[in-house]
């Protein structure tokens, strides 16, 4: 019999199944995600054998008005990253963070980008892994090795500011920022939205417990939203992060997205560019 394999596990991995995986003899790369390691070095536990990443370091390029605060990286480097942490072709890549979830679903959907395919976002993150009272470590590991990992780069859909605009103007553009950035700040014409964005918060995709929402409550969250296949479909946040979060909720419900990887920390950029403000998509 075959296994027809789901849109969601193509995408998440419980606690439980990555105990399971840990014990067996499959090629694993566990990935620790935090936003910037060279400004705030690591201070907590991670899971054991886990390898510490930087989101702003290793998976992104430097800072700029055009690009934003968290473009993405070339090729060439990525590459170099990737295999610095010895992951080959066909590793398995677990990656989580500490926090939100968003740090850990952009180095999920960059991986995925890059043409690494067999790359899971550990749901509920180090939290779930906590709370179950399973044993962390005081120190990240290394990798001895080099891995063969080759890139394949733009394997995921990307927007810039022109295409974010005109999939505001005839499709739906998702800005996953909480509700008071997206509403914006009367007194600062640098706050507020992209003009015809509609507010869905990454937080709107997780329960109470801070796991991912089922498979049909992933759907309706989304359909609600005008969010379906057949529109153009795109979402933004401040720098890539928590759109990549509601764009990992998206694929895991069957839904597929753009990610426009500058943000809003890119559309601000440009003084030329309009801004709405307030709780309408304007």
């Amino acid at each position: 019999m075959v296994q027809i394999k789901s849109p969601r596990s193509e995408v998440l991995i419980s606690v439980n199944s990555l105990r399971e995986k840990m014990g067996s003899s499959e090629k694993i790369t566990l990935l620790d995600v935090s936003d910037d390691l060279e400004a705030t070095p690591l201070s907590r536990d991670v899971i054991p054998g886990a390898i510490a990443i930087s989101l702003a370091a290793d998976i992104s390029g430097p800072s700029s008005k055009e690009g934003g605060k968290r473009p993405l990286p070339s090729p060439g480097e990525l590459e170099q990253k990737i295999r610095q942490w010895g992951i080959d072709s066909d590793s398995l890549v677990i990656v989580y963070d500490a926090t939100s979830g968003a740090q850990a679903s952009r180095a999920w959907w960059t991986f995925r980008w890059a043409g690494h395919e067999r790359v899971r976002l550990l749901d509920g993150g180090f939290n779930a892994w906590k709370s179950g009272g399973l044993a962390t470590s005081k120190k990240p590991s290394t990798c001895p090795q080099s891995g063969n990992f080759i890139i394949s780069a733009g394997q995921m859909p990307t927007i810039g500011a022109e295409e974010a605009q005109k999939v505001a103007r005839t499709g739906i553009l998702l800005d996953a920022r909480g509700k008071s950035a997206y509403e914006g700040d009367a007194g600062k014409s640098d706050t507020g939205h992209i003009p015809g964005a509609i507010s869905a918060p990454a937080a709107g995709a997780l329960n109470t417990e801070g796991y991912f929402k089922s498979d049909e409550e992933l759907a309706t969250h989304f359909s609600e939203l005008g969010a379906k296949d057949t529109n153009p479909l795109a979402v933004y946040c401040g720098s890539g992060n928590a759109a990549a979060h509601d764009l990992a909720a998206m694929y895991a419900a069957g839904i597929n997205g753009a990610l426009y990887v500058g943000s809003w920390s890119a559309w601000i950029g440009d003084p030329d560019r309009p801004v709405a403000q307030g709780s309408e998509p304007g």
